[in-house]
């Protein structure tokens, strides 16, 4: 079904040439102009890569701490007993829990957005919960199955995020709010950006960054230069 946009949005997409391609400079601030909607809206990177996503040694996937954070409050839950339950507790986790805590997820909670693990817990998890955690079940590609648990949690809390592509071969991910001011969005999304060019697949060939785009919760998107952010990476 086709998209219905408001007053807002229509007005917005006039201002500017949606087609054009703009330095990271110009369109951080462009998309913190258009986020004028009546919420802190979120502010996100949206971008295409030319590599085959059905082929392992063309995925793409890793995580970076976003110097400013996400601006949003992360719930975590660490599965962890003995010592490693008491750092994770200490590291700031919502909730901590072996047994108990896979019991209460298999019973149904949700109220969490990811889950970390120590190697010891992992057989346990993944047997009772691989189906139910799906895509948040902790990964050690992802950082969320280590022996240093705190730290994991620390850095989760501090703005880790993970970055991985898609079924179609596009990375989508969070890069702040918009009432972060340009230069703390722009840094959120350099430091982002330069991370993905650094996890280049050896066996990618040809263009890797085949389109960039930036935008709000309620704005239109708009487009980056891949050839900018190759040559400052």
């Amino acid at each position: 079904m086709p998209q219905h946009h408001g007053k807002r949005f229509k007005k917005l997409v006039t201002d500017y040439d949606r087609k054009q391609l703009f330095s990271t400079t110009e369109a951080v601030a462009l998309v913190k102009k258009n986020a004028n909607a009546k919420f802190n809206e979120t502010v996100e990177a949206h971008i295409r890569l030319g590599v085959d996503p059905k082929k392992s040694d063309q995925n793409v996937r890793g995580t970076v701490l976003l110097p400013h954070g996400t601006g949003r409050t992360v719930r975590v839950i660490a599965f962890a007993k003995g010592d490693n339950a008491k750092a994770a507790q200490e590291a700031g986790a919502d909730i901590v829990g072996d047994q108990d805590l896979i019991d209460k997820v298999k019973a149904g909670f949700t109220e969490f957005d990811v889950a970390v693990a120590t190697p010891d817990m992992m057989a346990q998890v993944g047997k009772e919960l691989g189906r139910v955690l799906a895509q948040k079940m902790p990964n050690p590609k992802a950082g969320t199955v280590t022996p240093n648990i705190g730290a994991a949690i620390r850095d989760i809390k501090a703005g880790k995020v993970e970055f991985r592509l898609d079924k179609t071969g596009i990375i989508h991910t969070i890069v702040g709010k918009a009432n972060f001011d340009e230069k703390q969005l722009l840094e959120n999304v350099s430091t982002l950006l330069d991370a993905i060019v650094r996890a280049k697949p050896a066996a990618a060939k040809g263009t890797y960054l085949r389109s960039v785009t930036l935008t709000s919760t309620m704005g239109p998107g708009v487009k980056v230069d891949p050839n900018r952010i190759k040559a400052t990476a």
